[in-house]
């Protein structure tokens, strides 16, 4: 088990396959678990990582508030201690945010991003309530039925399921309850225009309620390609063979550009 310590909080982080180096990043209370399918095929072309974000899964609890500038600071020491120079960063959900976030701040470290089921900013009664309901759960007392509903809508095997269960377990309520907060009141959208490097936008053509957040990244990033593919928001385990196929094309012709 592969652990960074940063400055007494341990970061677990995975590592595997060669080329050219991709950063996975979860959202609140899933871990690196999320990405088990990206980590096994993708790994055949490209060097892999995936990390639980602090206080989840593997990961120490964070005496420090969670923040994506926390996390992105984190991941800019877990490339620093992998000796990576630059990388693709790729986000889920609100993972989608702290990509922005880690592109417009930390530009010269990033050949690009992929967003999938992202948004710059929370902006819609339906989202910002379901948000705030997890957040609510995100305490000892409901923390392990939030874990299994969460669990459950993004697997698609009995297998999975049960990987991405026991990981959501071991995080720390307080951090989960916090990433989960910061992402209501995260908004970048004015910044996009500022984010020169290219980014792969991949929503689900049944996820009605993030096609608002895909078209205002659509029509911001100055230089991005958008992507539907026919599911929901679960994409990375759902669709995940038509995923790492526009995550390898993309790659590969931002690379031969």
């Amino acid at each position: 088990m592969a652990l960074l310590d940063l400055g007494g909080i341990r970061l677990f982080y995975t590592v595997k396959g060669e080329g050219t180096p991709i950063v996975f990043i979860h959202p609140p209370l899933l871990t690196s678990a999320n990405f088990y399918y990206q980590l096994d095929e993708l790994s055949q072309k490209f060097k892999v990582i995936t990390f639980d974000i602090r206080g989840h899964g593997r990961s120490d609890y964070s005496v420090q508030t969670i923040t994506y500038p926390l996390i992105v600071d984190d991941m800019r020491h877990l490339l620093d201690h992998l000796g990576i120079d630059k990388a693709f960063l790729c986000g889920y959900s609100t993972g989608g945010s702290i990509v922005l976030e880690f592109l417009k701040t930390h530009s010269a470290r990033a050949l690009g991003g992929i967003v999938i089921s992202g948004m710059s900013e929370v902006c819609d009664w339906y989202l910002e309530k379901r948000i705030s309901l997890a957040s609510l759960l995100s305490k000892e007392g409901t923390i392990r039925l939030l874990s299994l509903v969460i669990s459950w809508g993004n697997s698609n095997t009995k297998e999975t399921f049960m990987g991405m269960y026991r990981e959501a377990l071991k995080g720390d309520a307080r951090n989960i309850e916090q990433y989960y907060r910061y992402s209501l009141q995260y908004n970048c959208t004015n910044q996009l225009e500022t984010i020169d490097q290219p980014v792969l936008l991949v929503f689900g053509t049944k996820d009605k309620s993030f096609h608002k957040y895909a078209q205002i990244l659509h029509e911001k990033l100055p230089h991005n390609q958008l992507k539907f593919i026919n599911e929901k928001h679960q994409i990375p385990t759902k669709s995940a063979i038509e995923l790492n196929q526009l995550i390898d094309d993309f790659l590969l012709t931002t690379q031969t550009e």
